[in-house]
């Protein structure tokens, strides 16, 4: 297949990916990683599709080639609770982790376990996430150690008028958006020409909140790609003409997702990124986008957890919680697998240690 028979194929799912779309996988082969594309059923009307991502692990001593598998929000399933359909599709998997010499294959499907904060009164259970849970561990996956993406977020309802999406926020959030206008804030759309400056702001935002980042050349290649297939505008914030905070919103097949989020020290008080938020919101809006994923919620929803503070900006803009199962991961050759998740705890807290 390609890019547009691929990304159409994507498009037609109940709830389609970004991070499963040919883009993806061609920037993720520019870092090391084999993208394979690969479908159950017709290509017309697939009833199920994996981006497959292969990553090659080379080990002295070792004749056999060894690498791990990873599918970065997939697989997609045309009906989730389709119990035939998970398995099929589960055994292949299986099956293609053998063949390929892989240690382990890690999935993290979009497929929800529930709505709402777990114990209060808006939770809303999800049976298919349970259904899938209960298969993966009878299979003998287990939940991973390494959740490479967000467990859970927030998402927004952009079906609504502009009037109830703001009416659904915090009246904080409200007061903010209006005040960083009534302050002289104003956003405007970016290009390929401001992506230098935005990796700065974000490498600021990084060393100032404690969280880790990839070099430039890795966001330079993402943040090109995605523009030029029509599927990013960069936001940036400015006070005066300066440059104070900035967002990439990626938008595919009627959804919309904040990934990347800029900010600098100067002018905070003046809440850019409110203003930012919304402006996104309304512009997803304009382009057919029936949701905005804000990208990241905490694990366990408690005051404790790192991701409270960030929560909490997300929630006030009038956000739903969404859980999902997770990643899992199967290990192909349990002895290894076991060796590569004891080292690789390791090697995190290093890096930590380095980067601060």
């Amino acid at each position: 297949m390609n890019r547009d028979q691929w990304n159409a194929a994507v498009a037609s799912f109940p709830e389609p990916h970004l991070l499963q779309t040919w883009e993806w996988g061609q920037v993720k082969a520019r870092f090391g990683w084999e993208p394979i594309y690969r479908l159950w059923g017709e290509e017309e009307r697939p009833r199920a599709l994996a981006l497959v991502l292969r990553r090659r692990i080379p080990l002295r001593g070792m004749a056999a080639r060894l690498g791990v598998l990873y599918l970065p929000k997939g697989p997609l399933l045309r009906d989730p609770a389709d119990a035939g359909l998970r398995r099929e599709v589960l055994d292949d998997l299986q099956s293609m982790a053998r063949r390929l010499g892989a240690i382990f294959i890690k999935i993290d499907p979009d497929i929800p376990l529930g709505w709402g904060i777990p114990g209060q009164p808006e939770e809303q259970p999800a049976p298919e996430g349970e259904a899938w849970r209960a298969e993966l561990i009878r299979r003998g996956w287990r939940y991973s150690a390494e959740q490479i993406q967000y467990r859970n977020t927030v998402l927004i309802d952009l079906t609504v008028g502009e009037e109830e999406m703001l009416a659904r926020m915090k009246q904080k959030a409200r007061y903010n958006i209006r005040y960083a206008g009534r302050k002289g804030v104003l956003v405007r759309a970016g290009s390929p020409a401001d992506f230098d400056l935005l990796y700065r702001m974000y490498s600021e935002t990084s060393q100032r909140d404690g969280f880790i980042i990839r070099q430039g050349g890795y966001y330079r290649a993402l943040w090109e790609t995605f523009f030029e297939a029509g599927m990013l505008t960069p936001l940036i914030a400015e006070v005066a003409g300066e440059p104070v905070a900035g967002l990439m919103l990626f938008y595919f097949a009627g959804r919309a997702w904040y990934i990347h989020g800029m900010s600098r020290d100067r002018h905070r008080k003046l809440m850019p990124t409110y203003l930012l938020q919304w402006k996104a919101m309304r512009r997803a809006k304009a382009l057919g986008c029936r949701e905005y994923d804000l990208w990241g919620a905490p694990e366990v929803f408690d005051e404790a957890d790192s991701m409270w503070g960030v929560y909490r900006f997300k929630r006030g803009l009038g956000g739903r919680v969404r859980r999902t199962i997770g990643a899992y991961d199967y290990p192909a050759r349990p002895l290894l697998y076991k060796l590569y998740t004891q080292m690789l705890p390791r090697v995190l807290r290093l890096m930590r240690k380095k980067y601060h």
